[in-house]
Formats: structure tokens, C-alpha cells, sequence
């Protein structure tokens, strides 16, 4: 095996996820030159990733489908000995068969599937059957690696690791509050008692992108007896892995942050409110804890994916949650 990509345009926590196949793939073929092909936006999780021979970037914003055949033309030339297309959707699945590489393998859930080499069942995780998102992608390449997935993993530049040691000066606690949809965000007033009941006096880092600057302030402002510093928008990718790393504790939700966690084994507390960990998207990390609201809700989960608004509008999975349980994890430490 001499060249290999990894297709996954997705959004960036599903891009970390993937990265479990880059470690499976560099251990077993580790001459072999592998290139990730992601979304604008994403490509920074790779600054001087070690295992990468190159990042292939589809801007999905302006021109898409104009992006998407210069990027098929690029592929093509590449002459790629297998494509591996973690997703399953027509556009990538177009990209594959129009590839020109020598193997291909994709899910059986991508419209364009019939035309791969190999197309391989994608299980949905529901409860009863449980399956991580790693193993998931796993099932991808395990008749050419072995049976076992690979942890997702992230490698934060030196330079990222020397920024954010200004932060590390004493314990601290790192917060990420946001998410895309609404249902898996820790309500705001819920994050605020949180930080309001933390024992001792340990530092509390929110993180988040520029668009969270606005629900972080609302929380650094209720929370006034709490040493709180917002890093929203302060900090990239790898940074916010890097701080994150050697944090006392990580809160998050069911989000990319979480991920973030998991590539980088720190410590890891996940909020789930609508939707469940059994979905196969959880926490990895050695330290990891999961809370979920105690009492048994007919509505919970309400779907696959976060929604705009609880559609019972209680929002009972997130108001329910005690400090109680969110303390729990670093009661003894």
C-alpha cells in the first residue's frame, strides 16, 4: 500500500473521530503516504501532523459542486491505491467512483455504493446494539489492519503547547457550553450553578469559537464570584486541545469539544440531554465520566441529532441534571 486518502468532509468532530483511521493505517503500512481530504475550515487540525503526507481542502461555501470537480480532478491525478470515504453522501460518494483509485470502500448507506469495490454495512448504533463511531469507521479497513479500532488522536503543534502554558499556571477547569443545536447544550442557567458550586479556588476556562462569545459572557457575568476567563475565539483547534490535555476537568456536551477530549486522553465530564451516549458518539478518554439526567423521560431521546428547540418544551433532559452529579467527578480530587 503506497498511497492512501481518507475522505471526511463532514463537521470537525466527526473529522477527529476519523483520525482513529489514520493511526490504524500508519501503524500497519507505516511507509505508506496517507492524505485526509476535509472541509475548509477543518484542515488546522493537522498542522504538522506527523502521520500526513498531505490535507485536501473542499471549500463547500463558495462554489461548491465547482470546488467539488476541482477537487475530483486533483484526486484523480494523485492515482491513489485506496480510497477509504467515511461518509455517506452522494457528493462524496460521486468523488470515489470518479476517483481513479485502485480500491475503494465506503458505506453501504452512500447512494453511489454499488460502484465501490467494497462497500461495507453501516450499523446504526440504537441502544441495543452499541457501537462506537470508531469502530464504526473501523469496519472500513479492519480486513487489511486487524480487529481492534484506534483511538482518535490529535498532536497539538509545539508552538500550541508553548501559547497556551500562560493558562497552566495553576489548576484549572476548562468549560466548553456551546453546540450547533440547542437540545445538546447544557442549559446556560444550569452552566452557571455549576461553576457557582465549584469547590476551591481553581481557575474556569470557557472555550468556544467567536460565534460563543455571547453565551460565554452571559455565564462570566452571572458567575461573579468564580475566576473565569473566556477563551472563545482566542484559541485554535489544537489549542484548545492543548489546554484541555492538562486540565483538573473538562465539562462539555455532546460536541465536538468532547472529541477534542478523547484525541488528547484528558479528563472529560460529557453533558447528554436529548440524545444518548449509546448513539456511539462518546467520551474516550481513560478519565471520562457521563451524566445524563436520572429520571426516565418518554421523550429522551427525541432524535438521532440535537433539534433547535425541545419539542415538549421542558427541556426536562438538561434541567433535571443535579450538581450533585456533575460534582461527582472531581469530589475525590
Amino acid at each position: 500500500m503506497q498511497k492512501i486518502l481518507i475522505v471526511q468532509t463532514a463537521f470537525i468532530g466527526d473529522v477527529v473521530l476519523a483520525t482513529g483511521l489514520l493511526e490504524k493505517l500508519h501503524a500497519t503500512y507505516p511507509s505508506a503516504a496517507i492524505d485526509f481530504l476535509v472541509r475548509k475550515g477543518n484542515e488546522s487540525l493537522f498542522i504538522e501532523h506527523p502521520f500526513l503526507h498531505e490535507v485536501l481542502v473542499w471549500d463547500k461555501k463558495q462554489s461548491k459542486y465547482k470546488q467539488l470537480f476541482r477537487i475530483i480532478l486533483l484526486v484523480r491525478k494523485k492515482k491513489y491505491d485506496l480510497l477509504i470515504n467515511v461518509q455517506r453522501f452522494a457528493a462524496t460518494g460521486l468523488l470515489t467512483i470518479l476517483s481513479n483509485a485502485k480500491q475503494t470502500v465506503g458505506f453501504n448507506k452512500n447512494p453511489f455504493s454499488f460502484f465501490f469495490n467494497k462497500s461495507i454495512k453501516h450499523i446504526v448504533s440504537n441502544g441495543k446494539t452499541v457501537m462506537h463511531e470508531i469502530e464504526r469507521n473501523h469496519l472500513l479497513i479492519k480486513d487489511i489492519t486487524d480487529d481492534f479500532a484506534a483511538r482518535p488522536k490529535l498532536y497539538p503543534t509545539i508552538a500550541d503547547t508553548a501559547f497556551v502554558q500562560q493558562y497552566k499556571q495553576q489548576p484549572y477547569i476548562c468549560i466548553a457550553p456551546a453546540s450547533v443545536w440547542f437540545t445538546k447544550q447544557f442549559a446556560v442557567h444550569k452552566w452557571i450553578e455549576l461553576i457557582n458550586a465549584l469547590p476551591g479556588k481553581r481557575i474556569v476556562y470557557l472555550l468556544g469559537a467567536p460565534s460563543d462569545k455571547a453565551l460565554c459572557a452571559t455565564i462570566q457575568n452571572a458567575c461573579v464570584d468564580a475566576h473565569i476567563e473566556d477563551l472563545s475565539g482566542k484559541l485554535s483547534f489544537l489549542q484548545s486541545a492543548a489546554l484541555m490535555k492538562d486540565a483538573f476537568m473538562n465539562y462539555v456536551n455532546d460536541s465536538a469539544p468532547m472529541h477534542f477530549a478523547s484525541a488528547v486522553n484528558a479528563p472529560v465530564t460529557a453533558i447528554y440531554c436529548s440524545t444518548l451516549p449509546a448513539f456511539g458518539f462518546g467520551p474516550l478518554s481513560d478519565r471520562s465520566f457521563i451524566i445524563e439526567v436520572q429520571e426516565k423521560l418518554d421523550c429522551r431521546p427525541c432524535g438521532l441529532h440535537g433539534k433547535k428547540a425541545c419539542p415538549r418544551g421542558h427541556f426536562n433532559c438538561a434541567n433535571k441534571i443535579t450538581n450533585e452529579q456533575l460534582l461527582k467527578p472531581i469530589a475525590n480530587n
